[in-house]
């Protein structure tokens, strides 16, 4: 039985949600599954992925094959490093200890990229807002000075009226 990693898709019109499933190639897009390994959220910024890592490797070395999109996913997340790992350590060329520390760096290291991301939108989001409101700020100062009726017509206008009479 041919499997593929791939997305199901969940959520409603226009907001995607995706499960990352482990199912047979024949069945259909949302249809059975043989395991969950994971969600996937486009709609946030960074997108959202959850994933289990060591059951995504299992499959992967079971024959199971990525579509392109889970692929892409599953090396976002490590999943092919660590089964590269994996393989290097089943040849003898590392040893389980340097193969986990490799990948706990890289995992780190990732981090670190993803939180500067999400510091720099989030950052970006806050001038754009402090932006907003001093522009709000100056229109509703120019709506109050055009609104504010001249003081020094007023008397002038009366003085008139009471040289007529």
């Amino acid at each position: 039985m041919p499997v593929k990693i791939r997305l199901q898709r969940h959520g409603k019109k226009g907001k995607p949600y995706y499960w990352i499933v482990a199912a047979d190639a024949r069945a259909k897009r949302d249809g059975k599954y043989l395991e969950k390994l994971g969600a996937y959220n486009p709609n946030t910024n960074p997108a959202t992925i959850d994933l289990n890592v060591d059951g995504a490797v299992t499959w992967l070395e079971n024959g199971a094959q990525p579509t392109d999109t889970a692929k892409a996913i599953l090396s976002y997340k490590g999943v092919l490093l660590k089964k590269h790992l994996k393989g290097g350590v089943t040849k003898g060329a590392l040893t389980e200890e340097q193969a986990e520390a490799k990948f706990t760096a890289w995992l780190e290291e990732k981090e670190g990229k993803v939180g500067a991301k999400t510091d720099g939108l989030a950052k970006a989001e806050a001038d754009a807002k402090a932006k907003a409101f001093e522009a709000e700020k100056a229109a509703n100062e120019a709506r109050i000075a055009a609104a504010t009726p001249v003081v020094e017509e007023a008397p002038a206008e009366e003085a008139s009226n009471e040289e007529e009479e």
